[in-house]
């Protein structure tokens, strides 16, 4: 028997900002004021990065969204985004990749040691530096880098880094939790790099402004190694969802305030909907 709810397939929601915190208060504010705890699907575009590649953030909302995940034992922005990138490591690395690289590689059996429930399956920066396969002994950021260097009019589609894994994640268990980014690509363009992020699901509360952060870091990695400047950032989610807490939970309405302030200083900005 063939399994198909009936209905009509929802247009997705498209939010265009120049800010991390903006796009993600609009998601949020979007499920808050809308029935149901979902969006499907959710296109998220954001641009403007400043000469040094970065986008612009509001310290006000990401410390109540961090003061929130703490008190409901979440993980914070910071360590979300580090999943995807090791922004401190980078650090460290002094702006050698080959370091970076050492460096994650050299620890990446402690920091799964530390917490075997939610890293046993791996992490995402950890999938596309050390796949496990392919060249570059697994590798796939350094062999978009050095593909890209080596010679002029690479082919394209090989500007790509896979997380997920069929031989580990077609798994018949009800419940994963990991990979949910599937994959990233790369497009280099006249305005500079942009990235593409290709999400299955996202959760919206413990996940998806940590999530943004760490892409952003990723783009301004590999824009830094490739030569160029950070355009843009799309992510691109089948099911954003609010799970995990529930909109009537009093522990919310500094994130709501906070959030409906934010879209309000920034009311000109693009949101398209159903």
């Amino acid at each position: 028997m063939t399994k198909v709810k009936s209905g009509v397939a929802t247009a997705p929601l498209v939010i265009e900002s120049t800010s991390l915190s903006d796009a993600w208060a609009r998601i949020f504010v979007h499920i808050l004021d809308h029935p149901g705890k979902e969006i499907a699907p959710l296109v998220l575009s954001v641009s403007e990065f400043d000469e040094q590649n970065n986008l612009a953030e509001d310290q006000e909302l990401r410390a109540a969204l961090d003061e929130l995940l703490i008190r409901k034992n979440k993980t914070s922005v910071e360590n979300v985004a580090f999943t995807i990138f090791p922004q401190r490591y980078w650090q460290i690395a002094a702006g050698s990749r080959a370091r970076l690289f050492d460096l994650y590689g050299n620890t990446f059996g402690r920091i799964q040691s530390r917490d075997r429930k939610l890293n046993g399956r791996g992490l995402y920066f950890q999938r596309m530096m050390m796949y496990g396969r392919g060249p570059c002994n697994g590798n796939q950021l350094e062999w978009i880098i050095s593909q890209y260097l080596r010679r002029d009019g690479v082919r394209r589609s090989m500007l790509q880094a896979t997380v997920f894994d069929a031989e580990k994640d077609h798994n018949a268990t009800a419940l994963l939790g990991f990979p949910c980014l599937q994959h990233v690509s790369f497009e280099p363009t006249a305005a500079g790099l942009v990235v593409n992020a290709f999400y299955a699901t996202q959760q919206i509360f413990d996940k998806a402004f940590g999530n943004y952060v760490g892409l952003a870091h990723l783009g301004k990695f590999m824009a830094h190694e490739l030569g160029m400047q950070l355009a843009r950032l799309n992510v691109v989610v089948g099911v954003a969802k609010l799970e995990r807490i529930t909109k009537s939970d009093p522990d919310l309405q500094a994130v709501i305030r906070c959030s409906r302030s934010l879209i309000e200083l920034n009311k000109d900005i693009k949101v398209k909907a159903a």
